[in-house]
């Protein structure tokens, strides 16, 4: 099915001078870039990229436990994390970009790779382009440095086109 993503190039993939690299991976796997936007990421928007939305930020927090830190609550460490990622991304320049291919949400996410670079595969782009992890991030009190934000499904997808690019890029599904 023929379907549209976001992929985020988060300002430590930009200044690490990964871009174009990042990009020709999601090309050679056969999704095209339909929109790019090269910006400093406005704080308003990323506040509704990154909600604080208890649901969400337990899901964040329970990364952290997965990543075998304990705490206390995984939604109040999903609230840090999420302060912390808000912080990041509005750092530095980014690259928003809107993807479409054939199962465009789970090609870009197997492109991509786990969230934390030392638990990713070799061969995806945090595997091989990522040096940090999520227990390090946590133990200096910022967001793991990840390159990327993916959305992680479908709907989640076009929540996130509609907020990056606007309406008039949403794909109609048949």
């Amino acid at each position: 099915m023929l379907q549209q993503t976001l992929i985020i190039i988060k300002p430590d993939g930009v200044q690490g001078g990964f871009t174009e690299e990042i990009i020709e991976r999601y090309e050679q796997a056969g999704l095209k870039v339909v929109k790019r936007r090269d910006l400093m990421a406005p704080h308003d928007l990323v506040e509704k990229h990154y909600p604080m939305e208890p649901s969400y930020l337990r899901s964040i927090g329970e990364k952290t436990i997965a990543a075998g830190q304990k705490v206390k609550s995984a939604q109040d460490q999903g609230r840090k994390v999420v302060t912390w990622l808000r912080k990041f991304i509005t750092s530095g320049p980014i690259v928003a970009l809107l993807l479409e291919g054939k199962n465009a949400v789970s090609v870009a996410r197997e492109v991509t790779g786990f969230t934390d670079p030392s638990s990713a595969e070799k061969g995806t782009i945090r595997g091989d382009l990522g040096t940090d992890s999520i227990l390090k991030a946590n133990m200096e009190e910022r967001p793991v440095y990840n390159l990327i934000h993916a959305s992680g499904s479908e709907e989640e997808a076009k929540k996130e086109i509609k907020l990056w690019f606007g309406e008039s890029f949403q794909r109609q599904q048949s």
